[in-house]
């Protein structure tokens, strides 16, 4: 039986020695007579936690950036049914269609009743196609706008789920809007009299990613990623072309870890995974992110909606502030 987390087609190169001593466990586990070697098993474990906590604790952005993009990663539709009860889905924008790429529905996370809304991107190779791998239409963030704005109707808190490596850029996507799309959410969103918690998932790219996270709090997963861009998208402008040494320079610059977001002030939190990272133990993952949300909503259920609203305003006023020190110094 398969080991939780691992995945044939897709092996990190930085974990081959955790996959070699998996391979000596798995191999004492089937083993008839496996009673007999339980001290051999018990250091094999040892090593092998030992091993994940060194690797993961000093992880490069480019290798946090494979882990967020891990196929057995947890996703919004996993998180649904982890995290969700009495989860009734909501569909279509009223203006074009329904956008898979964008799951909404009302929901009930702990004892907090919300709108859920979060990015599909798809396990079986149909339903990526189908959801353009997490990549959104207009449609979809119209969709999701239009059941914010349902939720402010109706008093609720405003979950996000961001989990795309950026909007949908093909042709018709462009010709229904997108642009628009984005900027309308930003500025709807801004001004919600509603309590709104977002997180970053797995990958947050670009105007796709902020479509949905315009939040009273933001937070991340600790092997996310968040950025204007994609490393392969910055080293291709950049360098002219992406490779593992220009991704890996790109991630460097683009301070798209969920610490380096936190030191910059973009995040508000960062929500510990499971050692190895949330696809080795998405149930622990799961509850991590519940805590957090319930923690999120709970705080913010005491403001009142001007006060939501005029610090929302505030805290994404001032990011990117910045000053000219040579100005500073010639005058």
């Amino acid at each position: 039986m398969p080991r939780p987390g691992f995945s044939p087609l897709y092996q990190l190169d930085f974990e081959n020695p955790i996959l070699e001593i998996e391979r000596q466990i798995d191999a004492i586990e089937e083993r008839p007579d496996a009673e007999r070697y339980e001290a051999e098993l018990r250091q094999l474990n040892q090593t092998r936690e030992g091993l994940l906590r060194k690797i993961y604790e000093n992880l490069t952005p480019w290798q946090t950036v494979r882990i967020a993009r891990h196929p057995l990663r947890p996703q919004t539709s996993d998180y649904v049914q982890m995290l969700c009860r009495d989860f009734c889905e909501l569909h279509g924008d009223r203006t074009f269609g329904d956008d898979p790429a964008i799951l909404t529905g009302f929901a009930r996370i702990g004892s907090m009743k919300c709108m859920f809304i979060g990015h599909h991107k798809g396990r079986t190779v149909a339903e990526k196609v189908s959801a353009h791998f997490g990549c959104a239409h207009p449609e979809g963030y119209r969709k999701a706008m239009l059941k914010m704005k349902l939720a402010e109707k109706l008093g609720l808190p405003i979950v996000t789920l961001v989990d795309t490596p950026g909007a949908y850029p093909g042709i018709g996507s462009e010709q229904r809007g997108q642009a628009q799309a984005i900027a309308v959410n930003l500025m709807e969103m801004s001004r919600l009299r509603t309590p709104i918690v977002s997180v970053v998932i797995g990958e947050g790219g670009s105007g796709g990613a902020l479509g949905i996270a315009v939040a009273d709090r933001v937070g991340m997963l600790e092997h996310a990623w968040y950025s204007v861009i994609s490393p392969e998208g910055c080293a291709a402008i950049l360098w002219k072309e992406a490779n593992e040494d220009t991704n890996n320079r790109a991630a460097e610059c683009l301070a798209l870890t969920a610490k380096r977001n936190l030191e910059n002030g973009l995040v508000d939190g960062v929500i510990a995974e499971p050692l190895g990272g949330a696809h080795r133990d998405p149930r622990k993952s799961a509850d991590s992110l519940q805590t957090w949300i319930v923690d999120r909503l709970r705080e913010l259920s005491r403001v009142n909606p001007e006060t939501l609203v005029r610090q929302r305003f505030e805290k994404f006023r001032k990011m990117g502030a910045f000053r000219d020190e040579l100005a500073t110094t010639a005058q």
